[in-house]
């Protein structure tokens, strides 16, 4: 995996643990050599994150709508920073340049670019993993709701598939490595090998 796509929020929140996992996570990325792909902020966990890879010798390609440049949020010490004109190619570009996701703790932004992604590769525009880093249960209840919603029939359990929660770095980095996506030749051919051996 060359990059990694991280979602995370433009605030750093109020309990030090998501910025010590924001910088922690930074430092990991530049360990592995692994390009950050992020939103090209230079404040919250965005940009304690990008100082995190930087500072440890990775890179960063940041992406962030020209509005929000002009406001003068964007982190401009970046390896490349690319500047867009819409919030929707801002999204698409980060989807297209990571081979992985990653959510941090965020609000509505974050979420909304998770799901988007997540909602990509149910449609199968892309095959790629997302997980959420679910720092100290931040994320416990969105994975309840999603628990609720497939014990109510609104989405298939096989989409489960598409990403994992985890709190420890290392569990989602496995994950990524094993990650098969449920429409792949992979996934139908494990599902063949699965049939053979049953009715062998």
């Amino acid at each position: 995996m060359k990059s990694i796509c991280v979602y995370c929020g433009s605030s750093a929140g109020t309990d030090m643990i998501y910025r010590k996992t924001a910088i922690d996570l930074g430092k990991a990325l530049a360990h592995y050599n692994i390009r950050l792909i992020y939103g090209g902020g230079r404040i919250g966990l965005m940009g304690e994150l990008a100082d995190s890879v930087l500072s440890n010798g990775g890179e960063v390609t940041g992406i962030i709508p020209r509005f929000l440049y002009e406001k003068e949020v964007a982190h401009t010490g970046l390896t490349k920073l690319k500047v867009v004109e819409t919030m929707h190619q801002r999204k698409s570009t980060m989807i297209e340049e990571a081979d992985g996701f990653i959510t941090l703790p965020g609000g509505f932004g974050t979420l909304d670019e998770t799901f988007e992604v997540i909602s990509w590769g149910q449609l199968q525009l892309h095959q790629k993993p997302c997980a959420f880093f679910n720092i100290q249960g931040y994320y416990d209840e969105l994975k309840n709701f999603i628990e609720k919603a497939i014990m109510e029939g609104f989405v298939d359990k096989k989409y489960k598939q598409l990403f994992c929660f985890e709190s420890n770095l290392l569990n989602i980095m496995d994950f990524f490595s094993t990650y098969i996506h449920p429409f792949s030749d992979k996934a139908a051919e494990a599902l063949n090998d699965q049939s053979k051996t049953v009715h062998d």
